[in-house]
């Protein structure tokens, strides 16, 4: 927690000499999964949804901080031999606070990287087989900590598109020795006002 501090104060310091301040709304598809020991699990296809600033320091530079809920997880099927499949869904749905710097290498076109924190909302997993169905509660940690990577491309009405992989850094489960993470690759839409 004491990190994010030191990152929201640095973006506080950098906003005093913004150029510009835009702010935006975004949204836009994930691809996520879970990651670690002897986990073999399929893409959670899902979504994402939330508020951007763009904090203007420079004609090349700009700071991003965003609000966003992401939809995130994994998928799995368990065969057994002679008896019906058991489809597995994870959710392990996240408010995240990413704080991207983007650099301009052309007009409109941006590369950004940068720290996010994630604060848990849902954590659940849901088992279906015939038509039957059961839902059952996940210990997951209060906090997710990754690094963000992506590109972006702005219009000049505002209109922006955006490509971006979350690399989860923290151990998801609350408690136990297993070393599970998240995944996530986001395709997105926004608009700046």
């Amino acid at each position: 927690m004491k990190k994010l501090l030191v990152i929201v104060m640095i973006a506080l310091g950098f906003t005093a000499n913004a150029q510009e301040i835009h702010f935006g709304v975004k949204a836009g598809v994930n691809f996520a999964n879970l990651y670690g020991n002897d986990l073999d699990n399929d893409t959670r296809t899902s979504f994402h949804v939330g508020g951007v600033l763009e904090i203007e320091l420079s004609d090349k530079f700009s700071l991003q901080p965003e609000l966003i809920y992401s939809a995130q997880g994994a998928k799995r099927t368990m065969r057994f031999f002679g008896l019906p499949n058991i489809d597995y869904t994870t959710k392990v749905d996240y408010l995240n606070i990413p704080i991207m710097a983007k650099y301009y290498i052309i007009e409109g076109l941006s590369l950004e990287a940068g720290p996010q924190i994630g604060i848990n909302i849902l954590s659940e997993e849901k088992g279906e087989s015939n038509g039957m169905s059961e839902t059952s509660d996940l210990d997951v940690k209060s906090f997710d900590f990754g690094l963000n990577f992506g590109a972006g491309y702005k219009l000049e009405n505002g209109l922006n598109f955006g490509v971006r992989y979350n690399l989860g850094l923290t151990d998801i489960p609350d408690g136990g020795n297993a070393e599970v993470k998240n995944g996530v690759f986001q395709l997105s839409v926004g608009y700046f006002f």
